[in-house]
């Protein structure tokens, strides 16, 4: 690997929080200790792509005086996704391909052409198809030098126990409500109440802010699932199935809709255990939540739990959407909950 001066990298990244990771890899860039691969995993829309991108420009930063500027060309460059030295590859449809991972091949075989490494973000790796993921264990087991791969993932869960051995990773936890609230007024310029709902709603996650700033929607569409489930609990099994029909056609939005309904039942099962409202994420669902944890057992709760976290791991495996679905309908609890006065 390459050797830099002692203290040339900087740990003030261009990324909102994980301060810890930042550091962990400022400090192995400063003592020239780089691995060839990272696997960078946490929840959806956490902010992995941005802090691979972050890292991308650190080892090709022109800066001699602190890296990453943010400012030179590699730094710029690789911003816009357009440096000759980076690329971002992401899944064609609902898999990353092997054919993918064969041009991926041929384009490592090549020395860089401005940077110190030939840099590549394989995004929502978790997604990979089995075929894809045997295809660049040979790179990870005899990768070129000037090498840096970054496979981002939302869980490790679907990933080879081989991948995993020969990655360096690097686990982004839910940030701080607190965090994100100082960025979305400070550096977003978002009026302070509503970057208050807005951070407590995205359960620690910067990107799932961003995206409300960027669409609106994006609330609107997260009240109409949670109104989806509710209502579910106190429905029959056939209208629950017809929900679940109704859902599965939107096969893309499901690892997002599961992930929200992930995040209630972990509320629902923290108020079962007699935690305070301030410490649950959908505090805007409080009153249903209060009432499924007075009348659902809490083992009934975590049940429920258990079963979306199953769905979610069998999607990623493309198991039918609507057999996965069928099958979570008929393991939530059923309650009929009163509307909020």
């Amino acid at each position: 690997m390459c050797s830099m001066s002692d203290d040339l990298f900087r740990p003030n990244w261009d990324v909102i929080g994980h301060d810890w990771a930042v550091q962990r890899l400022t400090r192995s860039l400063n003592a020239g200790r780089l691995r060839h691969a990272y696997l960078i995993n946490g929840v959806a829309r956490i902010g992995k792509t941005t802090f691979a991108r972050a890292f991308a420009q650190a080892v090709n930063c022109l800066s001699e005086v602190s890296r990453p500027c943010g400012a030179c060309r590699a730094c710029r460059l690789t911003a816009r996704g357009t440096y000759a030295d980076f690329s971002l590859i992401e899944a064609q449809g609902n898999a990353l391909r092997i054919e993918q991972i064969r041009e991926l091949t041929r384009t490592l075989a090549l020395r860089p052409l401005e940077g110190r490494y030939r840099v590549l973000i394989l995004r929502r790796f978790h997604e990979a198809s089995p075929q894809a993921m045997d295809a660049l264990l040979k790179t990870l087991e005899e990768p070129p030098p000037y090498v840096l791969l970054l496979l981002t993932a939302d869980t490790t869960e679907s990933l080879l126990p081989t991948i995993q051995s020969r990655c360096q990773p690097l686990n982004l936890r839910p940030l701080p409500s607190s965090v994100i609230r100082e960025a979305l007024i400070e550096r977003y310029k978002v009026e302070p109440e509503r970057a208050a709902l807005i951070a407590q709603l995205s359960g620690g996650r910067m990107g799932w802010a961003l995206e409300v700033l960027k669409d609106e929607s994006v609330l609107k569409q997260r009240a109409e699932w949670l109104a989806i489930l509710e209502r579910a609990l106190g429905e029959s099994r056939a209208a629950r199935f017809e929900q679940a029909r109704q859902l599965s056609e939107d096969r893309a939005g499901l690892p997002s809709l599961l992930a929200l309904w992930q995040s209630y039942w972990r509320d629902a099962l923290l108020l079962a255990h007699h935690a305070a409202v301030a410490a649950i994420i959908n505090r805007d669902r409080s009153h249903a939540l209060e009432q499924i944890a007075r009348s659902v057992k809490a083992e009934e709760i975590y049940q429920a739990l258990l079963a979306v976290r199953r769905t979610l791991r069998y999607l990623q495996a493309n198991v039918n959407a609507r057999l996965a679905l069928d099958a979570l309908m008929l393991e939530l609890p059923r309650v009929r909950l009163a509307a909020a006065p």
